[in-house]
């Protein structure tokens, strides 16, 4: 995702600290004061020409940007003012800027560099992360040891030590938030998304479910959580750079929540027994499920094993660690196609009944949904979902970012809803795949594929191949596609959600 949010942005309540609902001011439509920021607005294009998009999230594009001036590339994160619907929604925005103002300076946090308001969107433009994600470093290079594990590890946690210190939760952590600042060999770590930070004071407790599936602690689960979450994250992150999978994994999120809440870490299976006792005994006290009980980020910088001059050992991990690493990212790349396919090749039977629903909602015949014509229309098509859930459904299709969303969109909405599982859905995904209908996908087909959704590049065609080619014939058959899309999924589209009371 780049410096994009993948998550949108939450809020959350605090017993201890209510938030100050006062602070936004409303102002008129023409006035020249943003309304996000509260400041003068400024057109960030006079400043910087934009280029390619490099990520998309729920709120923002972000795109790669270079300075008019001086020619340096930065990257900008356009959030679509449109999109912001309610004073919750700005608080959002405006905390994310502070937060990463508050923090700017640290060798491991990516650096704001200004944030800009127009009568349009307000545009975040940060540091240019170009070295890519922490895992695709770790695969390419190859020789991986405990040694780069707690390297990578103690990046992250210092993050965490400097985001407590200043009173900031990070409450997302994941490994596709962590970017190297540059492709050299030595290139810092980077953490790049603050979308659902949030400030804190000691004793404050926190109650809204927000973070991704695999890396949410148990009390978040419980809605009864403080910065010992982070921590949490940081340590089922270490258990993946030790061993390539997540330490709870399931086929779908309920089953990773339910996982996570029963607390079982195997340390038994591959590659496990020859792991050091010293980094299982990190892991093991980073994953306490009593979060009064886990080591605090000062502590973990301390454990003999991640220390700089530590008891990490620079032998090779088994290479099984590797693949499994290469198996947790690669189907995860084939299945977000897939769903994409789905949404774009239905049958008639299906367009025409969604064009009936869409000419339902559309009750002012305008040719696009509004949130609030689609928050009237669902319940009548026996829909059961939240306002929140409504919200994140309209955000996640909108994708041109104009605050309404047209039939197309609406197709892949509705869909996206349905969660595409279905087995004519996927039988229709692997039929675009395999172009000569062989009952095969080749690497060709795959390849012709990818390359229109920007993905086609030799290396993540051939990672694709490696782990969902079962059988090792060089090729893809149904029964491994079907596989493939029904396996948990690293960046479920529901992980994050937006709860408001």
């Amino acid at each position: 995702m780049g410096n994009c949010s993948s998550s949108g942005a939450t809020y959350s309540e605090s017993d201890e600290a209510p938030r100050d609902k006062g602070i936004i001011r409303v102002l008129p439509p023409n006035s020249s004061t943003g309304r996000v920021l509260g400041r003068p607005m400024e057109d960030v294009r006079s400043m910087y020409i934009f280029g390619r998009e490099l990520g998309r999230g729920q709120f923002g594009v972000t795109y790669l940007v270079t300075h008019k001036t001086t020619k340096e590339q930065f990257a900008c994160k356009s959030i679509a003012t449109r999109k912001l619907v309610d004073r919750d929604d700005i608080d959002d925005i405006r905390r994310e800027v502070q937060i990463m103002h508050h923090l700017t300076g640290h060798r491991n946090i990516v650096e704001l560099k200004g944030a800009y308001e127009d009568r349009h969107s307000v545009n975040l433009v940060m540091e240019l992360c170009a070295g890519g994600e922490l895992f695709d470093r770790i695969i390419t290079k190859g020789h991986y040891s405990e040694r780069a594990a707690a390297n990578s590890c103690r990046q992250i946690v210092t993050v965490v030590h400097n985001c407590h210190s200043m009173g900031v939760m990070h409450r997302d952590l994941k490994p596709e938030n962590f970017l190297l600042l540059s492709k050299d060999l030595h290139s810092p770590l980077k953490a790049t998304d603050f979308g659902l930070s949030v400030f804190f004071k000691p004793g404050d407790v926190f109650r809204d479910l927000v973070g991704s599936a695999y890396y949410v602690a148990p009390e978040v689960l419980r809605r009864n959580y403080g910065p010992e979450a982070d921590i949490w994250s940081a340590g089922v992150i270490l258990y993946i750079l030790l061993s390539g999978v997540p330490p709870f994994w399931a086929e779908n999120e309920q089953g990773i929540f339910d996982a996570v809440l029963r607390g079982h870490i195997d340390f038994a299976s591959d590659p496990w027994p020859s792991i050091s006792s010293s980094a299982k005994d990190l892991v093991k006290k980073m994953l306490r499920a009593d979060p009064k009980e886990r080591l605090s980020a000062v502590e973990v910088l301390n454990h003999p094993w991640m220390r700089v001059d530590g008891d990490a050992s620079d032998k090779p991990l088994d290479i099984a660690v590797l693949s499994r690493m290469k198996q947790f990212r690669a189907m995860n790349k084939l299945k977000k196609v897939a769903l994409k396919v789905i949404a774009e090749n239905l049958s008639e039977e299906e367009i025409i009944g969604l064009k009936e629903m869409f000419k339902s909602m559309d009750t002012d015949n305008s040719g696009t949904i509004t949130f609030e014509e689609l928050k009237a229309g669902l319940p009548k098509l026996g829909s059961k979902l939240s306002e929140s859930e409504v919200r994140q459904l309209m955000e996640a299709a909108d994708v041109d970012g104009n605050g309404t969303i047209d039939y197309i969109e609406f197709i892949t909405a509705t869909m996206h809803m349905n969660r595409m599982e279905r087995e004519d859905h996927i039988y229709t995904a692997f039929e675009y795949f395999d172009n000569d209908k062989s009952g095969y996908i080749t690497k060709e087909e795959l390849e012709s594929a990818l390359k229109k959704y920007n993905m086609g590049d030799e290396k993540t065609i051939k990672e694709i191949i490696a782990e969902v080619d079962t059988d090792n014939d060089g090729r893809i058959n149904y029964d491994e596609f079907v596989a493939m899309m029904r396996k948990g999924n690293p960046d479920i589209t529901h992980t994050t959600h937006r709860r408001r009371k």
